[in-house]
């Protein structure tokens, strides 16, 4: 068990320095979202093919699983665009808004009520972003542009639970890289030209950073998720992932000196994000710890 919660904060950590490293990889965030998924694949291909974990699916589930994954490109253009755009504290504190639109989505998806305490929550998140936004205008742009990556990123989670339903997660994952590579690939002339930038290779540097992202921050962590969800509840997991944006926030303090940058209202911004994430960890652990009676629980269905 120890080895388990090791694994899922090795994770964690490694989910921090996605956006470290893009702010530190030079190459354009369409272009760096483009390589990523190229690598990934490749990785992914050749780690399933070497260990006899390929399987083969039909038509259907692979488009399925590639129309995810050009969400998830999408969003991944919008979320380095936002670092790019501003810095890496606040690309990561745009992306805590996800909570927000998934809590609007997922009924909408699944057919079920609008959580009102899931809403309250979220709404705190929004109003520390919101005082971001206000009172720092340097870093408006990257702030509407992460909120956008925010609300691609909770329709990808949701179109991605019930892709994934059923089938095997690795090679679910190498669908959607993959859908996620040709899509960005059919689309990339048009977001360079609208830039103003043009196809070229990445530098020495950077490729060994974008190997780095695509084998420790996507295959890597990836696994060890699946190798933690073995002995760990997925809630458990994913109340330790609400640490994410603190951990890349210190880890952009630490190598890229963001502290800097950061204002009084950022800090003020942040507070409200992380009281939302206490309230919502505070009142799950008491649901979970709280026994519910057969009765209730009748009523409630």
């Amino acid at each position: 068990m120890n080895n388990a919660f090791f694994k899922l904060h090795l994770s964690v950590v490694l989910a921090g320095f996605t956006g470290v490293f893009g702010k530190l990889i030079t190459l354009n965030e369409g272009l760096l979202v483009w390589y990523r998924l190229l690598l990934t694949s490749f990785i992914l291909f050749a780690f399933l093919r070497l260990g006899g974990r390929l399987r083969k699916s039909s038509l259907r589930d692979v488009l399925s699983a590639g129309g995810a994954g050009l969400l998830l490109a999408l969003h991944w253009v919008c979320f380095y665009g936002s670092i790019k755009a501003s810095n890496v504290s606040i690309g990561v504190v745009c992306f805590s808004t996800v909570g927000f639109f998934t809590a609007l989505l997922e009924p909408l998806f699944y057919k079920r009520r609008v959580s009102i305490r899931e809403l309250a929550f979220s709404l705190i998140t929004i109003a520390g972003v919101g005082l971001i936004f206000h009172f720092d205008a340097r870093y408006r742009l990257g702030i509407a542009v992460g909120v956008l990556g925010a609300a691609l990123a909770a329709l990808f989670t949701v179109c991605n639970k019930r892709v994934s339903a059923g089938r095997d997660t690795l090679n679910t994952l190498l669908y959607e890289m993959l859908g996620g590579a040709v899509g960005s690939s059919l689309l990339l002339p048009f977001y360079l030209a609208l830039t103003g930038h043009s196809l070229v290779l990445p530098p020495p540097a950077d490729i060994l950073l974008l190997l780095l992202l695509s084998l420790f921050c996507t295959v890597f962590l990836y696994v060890l998720q699946i190798q933690v969800l073995r002995s760990i509840s997925a809630f458990t997991v994913n109340l330790t992932y609400n640490l994410e944006p603190v951990y890349s926030i210190i880890i952009a303090m630490l190598f890229l000196g963001e502290a800097q940058e950061l204002n009084a209202s950022f800090y003020g911004g942040l507070g409200l994000i992380v009281l939302s994430v206490a309230l919502q960890t505070w009142t799950s652990l008491h649901a979970v710890s709280v026994p519910v009676s057969p009765v209730k629980e009748g009523k409630r269905a």
